[in-house]
């Protein structure tokens, strides 16, 4: 029994073909927004390479591209499917053509499914990358006269004026490792050097944040070093201070900017695969109902139009059976021409004794 079998006339039958005309040349133009959103998720986060550790991250924009490409090849040519399937003479043109077109179709529909899933299962792999990424680029702060990692220090400077965050996590960060270049630091300077060898690692280590840190919005000049000690600065306890520095770690921060154009990509993608899986239903509509009409001869005659034509069970009964043939097929031997002797070769149904019309019997 057909699955949700739906009866068409002539006029019917032309105004679905002219309608999924006009949707299949809409879906062209999701096909281009998928596009544009995977190319522009690739440029930000191409513009933050330098503070990401490529992983899969990747992964994501590339696929939107692909399917944005493909979404535009594929509603072109369904477009001219619809267009001329309001000639019954023209549409038999694309008969032989028209199931393989639906049945990657559907596949197609699904990898725009999959791309959008792909946007909110990503996170993991994101925040893993900025960990490591900016773990590195806090490290080579300092490093302003060595080449690849001159632009760092300007670059971690006004992320964190943008994004108005601090460190890795937190500003804390910034006490672990020495952000302060050692041409800049005076050596014949006993405090200075007594903190070089204070630390095990023989590093100049403080209590203190670069200036890109500080908070605009605090009511008193920004306190960048000795943040921790209340007793090197009047009237001030660092615990309640919080508009001195900005709190929030840059890699919260830059996760929950990616996080938002993330969700907002993935939920396009998701309303643009409805539509197409609409449209896809709406052709495949037309292709049965178009070639019922070829079945009958007649032009004027009502049809019907089916999703399958047998039920969802019987459909999956009949393909793993073509399946199984498909085995048993492979089994007989191309190159000898012997067949394996426990496969049974199915023979030509010519009469109750299987004896060929055109033979000519034998006297036994």
């Amino acid at each position: 029994m057909a699955v949700l079998k739906v009866k068409f006339t002539k006029t019917r039958r032309g105004k679905l073909a002219q309608v999924l005309w006009i949707l299949n040349w809409i879906s062209v133009v999701t096909g281009l927004i998928i596009f544009g959103l995977g190319l522009f998720l690739k440029i930000e986060i191409k513009k933050r390479s330098e503070l990401m550790i490529s992983g899969d991250i990747h992964s994501v924009p590339n696929m939107l591209i692909a399917v944005g490409i493909i979404a535009c090849i594929i509603n072109f040519f369904g477009g001219k499917i619809c267009y001329d399937s309001l000639d019954v003479n023209k549409f038999s043109r694309w008969k032989l053509f028209m199931l393989p077109y639906i049945i990657c179709t559907f596949f197609f529909t699904f990898c725009v499914f999959a791309g959008a899933i792909m946007c909110y299962t990503m996170r993991n792999e994101l925040e893993s990358a900025l960990y490591r990424g900016l773990k590195d680029a806090l490290k080579y702060y300092k490093d302003t006269d060595i080449p690849g990692r001159c632009f760092l220090k300007s670059t971690i400077d006004l992320l964190q004026i943008e994004y108005q965050c601090c460190g890795n996590n937190g500003f804390r960060d910034w006490f672990e490792i020495q952000w302060i270049s050692i041409r800049y630091l005076d050596m014949s300077s006993k405090e200075i050097t007594d903190r070089f060898k204070s630390n095990v690692d023989g590093k100049y280590l403080l209590d203190g944040v670069p200036f890109s840190c500080c908070n605009p919005n605090s009511p008193r000049p920004c306190i960048q070093f000795q943040i921790t000690n209340n007793s090197a600065h009047y009237n001030y306890d660092y615990l309640t201070e919080e508009l001195n520095i900005w709190l929030r770690g840059c890699r919260q921060a830059l996760l929950e900017y990616f996080d938002n154009l993330m969700q907002s990509i993935g939920l396009t993608v998701l309303l643009i695969w409805l539509f197409e899986l609409s449209v896809l239903t709406g052709v495949r509509y037309l292709q049965t109902a178009m070639e019922n009409v070829l079945m009958l001869g007649d032009p004027e005659s009502e049809s019907h139009g089916w999703l399958l034509q047998n039920s969802c069970m019987e459909t999956a009964k009949h393909n793993i059976q073509i399946i199984k043939n498909l085995g048993k097929a492979n089994q007989i031997s191309t190159l000898t021409g012997i067949s394996d002797p426990n496969v049974d070769i199915p023979r030509a149904d010519y009469g109750p004794d299987n004896v060929p019309p055109n033979s000519i019997p034998t006297d036994s």
